[in-house]
């Protein structure tokens, strides 16, 4: 049957029809409906870790028990991965593994431009890279074969185009998904340095293994327009370069990016005057190229940074621009912001009276570093806020009580409770917010374990963040509503007054979940408002300005009552709907 899916779907797809059996990772845009679409499959368990190292172990697990797994992630959860990852290629599989990392060029939804391809090549891990849907069916497939022939991990990467783009796929029947026996194997699973040296000799053979096969793979296939140009590349960048340079050139795609076929490079190189590397982010396939003595233009013509696009391609190599789609509209920009309602703005405006410094974290409330509220002055990765803030407490020994940390809970689950554990521990003195939202907001609303609920929806056990906080060894945990923006301001203040760590939850449902029952909208009235702009101070998307006076949208107001306490003069008043 032949579908229109997004490359993520075709995934997802490809792993059930290959027999996946377990599946578990931690979301992060581009990658998460891997992990979504996977779980409409009755026959796969999956599950949200509260991280991608437990994801990436648990995978592990279920491939040495016999069992086709895959753990999704996209490319900087890969670094949390890493650790398990690396030494996951010293053991190999018994069933299949796959690992799908998402990789961001362009940064639409992350804070670097990280290419993922290192990580195979440090990893000594295999690596195929798809061009469009059918492709991540076919691949996916393709990998756990490979894995098991092999025994290796297999990684695929994805770019959000790949990923978050449409195509034709034709999809098949679901394989045999028989565990496989499970052998107790000391020698090959439990890597001691003895066992691990043993290992390493076998990784570096099953690399050149892999690299013969990839001189043959058809996954790598030529196409010889004739001409005098060649193009060696991969993924998304091959549909740029094919729609943008058709058939005035050659190509050579490579479907295995590591690691890579020397001799079909070679070949392929040799018959043409130019050959131009096209790949984004870093100089990978280039520097190879180099490598092997195979002169190409790369990062000579094009940039380093950014995601690439056809009018790119076609103006490095061909030296004219597409025809401009552009029209004469003069649309405004949209930039990112706290939706209106979102409990995160009114916990950052308290922070704000407070005029605090605030390490921050990844989340919807990486946002509250915009304009107006402005109130982030970090962050870096994962879990980083409550770490960080504890480094610079210590540096700064007098800043504690002008300085917290902010995390969402989500995020503090990730990699926030070793932090806060390092700060009772060490005898820090930091106050921590935990943004309890009550779901994993930025990635499009996933479980994780505060939420009581599974990926499938199904009633679990929910982590007590009360108690946690606790059993870290923090005494003094306080737990506020933040769209009561005074008890917010006196209990934070509270806090930073103490000499003792403390850990305060801002809870309150986001705007968003469908369980949330939102208030009638408010109104202006405008012969009280006096054009003071107090209630633009907090920065809500409902709220705008014109002819001197305030106007609420009533299509975006949610009724939070967070502005009616910050006009001084009654101007912001219930609707009729509520009065009545």
């Amino acid at each position: 049957m032949k579908k229109l899916m997004l490359g993520n779907e075709a995934v997802a797809r490809g792993m059930y029809e290959a027999g996946c059996r377990v599946v578990s990772s931690y979301p992060g845009t581009p990658s998460t409906e891997i992990t979504e679409y996977a779980a409409t499959y009755d026959e796969i368990f999956c599950e949200w870790a509260p991280n991608e190292k437990v994801a990436a172990e648990v995978a592990c697990g279920a491939s040495m028990a016999g069992a086709r797994s895959m753990c999704g992630m996209k490319h900087v959860g890969l670094n949390v991965a890493a650790d398990p990852v690396y030494t996951a290629s010293y053991t190999g599989v018994n069933a299949g593994m796959l690992l799908v990392v998402a990789d961001d060029p362009g940064m639409h939804s992350s804070q670097n431009e990280q290419d993922s391809r290192h990580h195979a090549m440090a990893s000594k891990t295999m690596m195929l890279e798809p061009s469009d849907s059918a492709e991540c069916l076919a691949f996916t497939k393709l990998a756990y074969a490979l894995s098991e022939q092999f025994d290796t991990p297999v990684m695929l990467r994805l770019t959000t185009r790949i990923a978050h783009s449409r195509s034709i796929v034709e999809t098949g029947d679901r394989a045999d998904d028989t565990l496989k026996d499970y052998v107790k194997n000391p020698g090959k699973n439990v890597m001691l340095p003895a066992m691990a040296r043993e290992r390493h000799v076998f990784v570096e053979q099953r690399m050149r293994d892999i690299a013969a096969w990839a001189e043959t793979a058809e996954i790598n296939r030529v196409e010889d327009n004739g001409g005098k140009v060649g193009v060696i590349t991969a993924g998304d960048c091959y549909c740029y370069a094919r729609e943008a340079l058709g058939d005035q050139v050659s190509y050579l795609k490579l479907g295995c990016v590591y690691p890579l076929p020397e001799k079909l490079i070679r070949d392929f190189a040799s018959r043409y005057e130019t050959v131009y590397v096209i790949e984004e982010l870093d100089d990978v396939i280039e520097t190879f190229c180099r490598k092997i003595g195979v002169s190409v233009h790369g990062k000579d013509v094009f940039p380093l940074c950014g995601e690439f696009s056809q009018a790119i391609v076609r103006e490095k190599i061909l030296g004219n621009t597409l025809p401009s789609r552009q029209t004469d509209l003069n649309i405004p920009g949209r930039p990112p912001a706290l939706c209106a309602g979102c409990p995160h703005r009114s916990l950052f405006y308290a922070l704000k009276k407070l005029g605090v410094m605030v390490s921050g974290d990844i989340g919807c409330y990486t946002l509250g570093a915009t304009a107006p509220l402005s109130m982030m002055d970090t962050c870096v990765c994962m879990g980083a806020s409550v770490s960080m803030l504890h480094g610079h407490n210590k540096a700064r020994p007098d800043s504690y009580k002008k300085s917290v940390a902010v995390i969402g809970d989500s995020t503090f689950i990730h990699s926030g409770i070793t932090g806060l554990i390092d700060i009772a521990y060490n005898q820090g003195n930091s106050t921590v917010i935990v943004l309890d939202n009550s779901i994993t907001g930025m990635t499009g609303h996933q479980q994780n374990p505060t939420t009581g609920y599974t990926i499938k929806g199904d009633p679990t056990s929910a982590v007590n963040l009360e108690a946690l906080a606790h059993a870290c060894g923090i005494r003094r945990v306080k737990v506020v509503d933040p769209y009561h923006v005074d008890e917010t301001i006196a209990a934070i203040r509270e806090e930073l007054e103490h000499d003792e760590p403390s850990l305060i939850i801002s809870r309150r449902p986001c705007v968003l979940l469908k369980k949330v029952k939102h208030n009638p909208p408010f109104r202006i009235d405008p012969d009280k408002c006096i054009g003071c702009k107090m209630c633009m101070k907090q920065g809500c998307p409902a709220i705008s300005f014109k002819d001197k006076k305030s106007k609420i949208d009533f299509t975006q107001c949610v009724g939070c009552g967070v502005c009616i306490q910050l006009c001084k003069f009654g101007a912001i008043q219930a609707s009729e709907e509520e009065k009545a």
